[in-house]
């Protein structure tokens, strides 16, 4: 069983490994440009903590968004790509428990996730001067925010019979979701109506919790953020190990 869950594991990383220009290095750039336009155009008119510019405040958000986004596209396309091209019936012949699909996808859905994170802050602390409060905060919040959006990921690449409709759930859910999680400001920025709206996103509080790991500052308590996420990774693991049991469109 054990070298079941390792065989799919290693198809999982090999799968996005074997196209990194498009899986790694596309989304580092695309965060180094987000840091190079926002930072110039802000960084001298905007100050969210004293004595922390604005591109320093923005590097941490932007490794926490591109962690999140491609630990949701390894489990979302892997599953959407299986289901088109039929090979998802190997999987379901294959001597695997929901259970270990599950582990799987997660983990290697993590290790993208973490690896393009890693990528993204080594390319963009050169821009920043950036502190390293609270180690712990960070590789904490960067482990549920790429398993929270993994577990995501495999339910809308289970949920979804077609491109368009995972492309639907990324742009129409994930993606604002993201972008109005706070990773170019603070809540605090904003007038109070958004303010409780921002917090009833729960990928604000993976953004806060993983900045305070950095600055030991953030918009609200880091062990709320804590537990709002960890909520939401029981809550998402729950219901897909429960379509991964019953085999919810994956066996016709």
């Amino acid at each position: 069983m054990f070298r079941a869950f390792m065989t799919l594991l290693y198809k999982e990383l090999l799968r996005f490994w074997k196209v990194a220009a498009q899986t790694i290095t596309a989304p580092i750039l695309t965060a180094l440009l987000y840091l190079l336009v926002f930072g110039h155009a802000f960084d001298e008119r905007v100050h969210v903590y004293p004595g922390v510019s604005y591109t320093t405040f923005l590097v941490p958000g932007l490794v926490m968004m591109s962690i999140l986004q491609n630990a949701f596209a390894n489990t979302s396309s892997s599953l959407i790509q299986s289901k088109i091209n039929g090979s998802i019936v190997f999987l379901l012949l294959a001597p695997l428990s929901y259970v270990e699909w599950f582990g799987a996808y997660l983990l290697a859905a993590v290790i993208r996730g973490v690896v393009v994170g890693i990528g993204v802050l080594l390319v963009t602390v050169w821009f920043a001067d950036l502190s390293f409060v609270s180690p712990l905060w960070i590789v904490v919040f960067s482990f549920f925010g790429a398993v929270v959006l993994g577990a995501m990921g495999l339910i809308a690449g289970i949920w979804a019979d077609k491109y368009d409709q995972l492309a639907s759930f990324q742009n129409f859910l994930v993606m604002p979701a993201t972008f109005l999680s706070g990773v170019f400001y603070s809540i605090y920025a904003l007038p109070p109506f958004w303010q409780d709206v921002s917090r009833l996103n729960p990928f604000f509080y993976m953004v806060d919790g993983f900045r305070y790991g950095f600055f030991g500052r953030s918009d609200v308590n880091p062990l709320l953020s804590l537990a709002v996420v960890a909520f939401f990774f029981g809550f998402l693991s729950f219901l897909a190990l429960y379509i991964l049991k019953i085999g919810y469109k994956l066996r016709h």
